[in-house]
């Protein structure tokens, strides 16, 4: 992708464009870019219900963290934070997207900017040069600003000593925790807690296991909820993944999650205009890791209009898509799981994890059946069967399956690896990377439903028709998928 093309897909560098969603306070573009107002020293989401700013007095940032680096500090009316991410982090493949992508999972915090570097393949000053002239701000503002995102979460939503607070979202030290709530929040950490109280948010609840939190996840509407949980429950494991149905279809959906510094559970429940996330975690350090998997899961980052767009223009698709608005590609929570669990029927998959998973620490019946944690690849290697033992062994080894990997140097890696073919490979990339333009031509299910719908019933035909997709291509495999 060329640097003209990245800079056309980043809506904060169009101001007119920018404006007039600002103007007509569009929910749609909350998200997508940061307005900081020059008279206040104030950033907001787009749709902000203050009245509108004179267009000379408004700057536009691609993230909070830019903003930030300007000296603007977050409206506490709007909580811009509090909104889904940018789209621009699902669909691009670029240095910037995927460091985002690992900084919002807490690379930062648990490895450091080297470690951050490490992990994409730069030198730290590369790094840093790149993310500065792309999102107006190095790693280190990024990482601080998501910090300040967390910490926020836990002082409205936790009854935590604010000392235990500050550890759990990254911070090195009290001190630098409470510079950081001012400047980012023009507030202390008491005061921002004693308004959340005011305004009833409810406390975590201590349990001996850990905490258990509840948070809202925004997403952009429409959002096809019963799609996606109903994919997901359709391969649940069990003991691994749990699901709860009524006569309309999945109400619920629960899953286990290995996290850096301990386990987790979580469980979704579809709402009008958000996702309950309800979770239990061992450590809180990893609230900001378990909650970015959570929306890569849902693709709750998604933005459906762009979509709508292209594939509804598209005459085969346009009933369906009308028919199914908001569409989303089902994302993974653990890339090393998702590869073995490709290779496996699902059979094979649920023998595999009663036979090998870890057990949650202290189960109880409140978990709704979440008892176990999927095998990690170096026990898959060592006690699994041998067909997938030596992708295992590959993965413990060294073949890192994460968000941050570059696509085509995942894929070719994967390729190498018995058993992983090209079909697997890349719905290993639609998954894990969330990559947006990902066509499983080689699937037999995604074939008939292409046939169903009169597009093709062969791979070749069905690649060339698939032309006319892009850049949604996965999106439309899920409307084929549901053909």
């Amino acid at each position: 992708m060329t640097e003209q093309t990245l800079a056309e897909r980043a809506v904060w560098r169009d101001t007119e464009r920018c404006y007039r969603a600002v103007a007509a306070r569009d929910s749609r573009f909350d998200g997508q870019f940061i307005m900081a107002v020059a008279t206040t020293g104030i950033y907001c989401r787009p749709s902000c219900p203050a009245s509108t700013p004179k267009q000379q007095n408004v700057r536009f940032y691609p993230t909070s963290a830019a903003a930030q680096a300007n000296g603007f500090r977050a409206c506490r009316r709007c909580l811009p934070d509090a909104v889904p991410g940018s789209p621009d982090w699902d669909i691009r493949a670029d240095l910037a997207a995927r460091a985002m992508r690992l900084i919002s999972d807490g690379t930062v915090e648990r490895d450091g900017v080297p470690g951050l570097a490490r992990r994409l393949g730069y030198s730290e000053r590369q790094l840093g040069r790149v993310l500065t002239a792309e999102l107006g701000a190095g790693p280190l503002a990024l990482a601080r600003a998501h910090r300040a995102h967390s910490a926020r979460l836990l002082i409205e939503m936790s009854g935590l000593p604010l000392t235990d607070v500050a550890f759990a979202a990254g911070f090195s030290s009290v001190r630098q925790f409470n510079e950081t709530i001012r400047e980012v929040f023009a507030t202390t950490p008491s005061q921002l807690r004693a308004a959340s109280l005011r305004r009833g948010r409810r406390k975590a609840e201590e349990t001996p296991t850990g905490t258990r939190l509840s948070l809202r996840l925004p997403f952009r509407k429409p959002f096809d909820a019963d799609g996606v949980l109903n994919f997901l429950a359709d391969r649940a494991v069990p003991g691994v993944e749990h699901v709860t149905r009524d006569d309309s279809g999945v109400t619920g959906y629960g899953r286990t999650l290995r996290l850096a510094h301990g386990a987790g559970v979580v469980w979704l429940t579809a709402k009008d205009d958000h996702v309950r996330c309800d979770l239990r975690l061992t450590d809180l350090r990893d609230l900001s890791s378990a909650v970015a998997r959570v929306r890569r899961l849902l693709d709750l980052d998604a933005d459906p209009e762009a979509v709508t767009r292209v594939l509804g223009a598209a005459p085969a698709l346009a009933p369906l898509v009308e028919a199914i608005p908001g569409i989303r590609v089902p994302g993974a929570v653990d890339g090393d799981e998702l590869v073995l669990r490709a290779l496996l029927s699902p059979a094979e998959t649920a023998s595999l994890a009663d036979a090998l998973g870890e057990r949650v620490p202290s189960c109880d019946e409140s978990l709704e059946g979440l008892t176990t944690l999927f095998p990690t690849a170096e026990r898959v290697a060592g006690h699994g069967p041998e067909r997938v033992a030596a992708v295992a062994r590959a993965l413990a080894d060294g073949v890192s399956v994460h968000v941050g990997r570059d696509p085509a140097e995942l894929r070719a890696e994967l390729l190498e690896l018995p058993g992983i073919d090209p079909r697997t490979a890349d719905y290993v990339l639609m998954r894990v990377l969330g990559a947006p333009d990902v066509l499983l031509t080689g699937d037999p299910a995604l074939r008939r439903g292409a046939a169903a719908l009169g597009i093709a019933d062969d791979e070749k035909t069905l690649a060339e028709r698939g032309r006319a997709w892009q850049p949604w291509s996965s999106y439309a495999g899920m409307y084929l998928w549901r053909a």
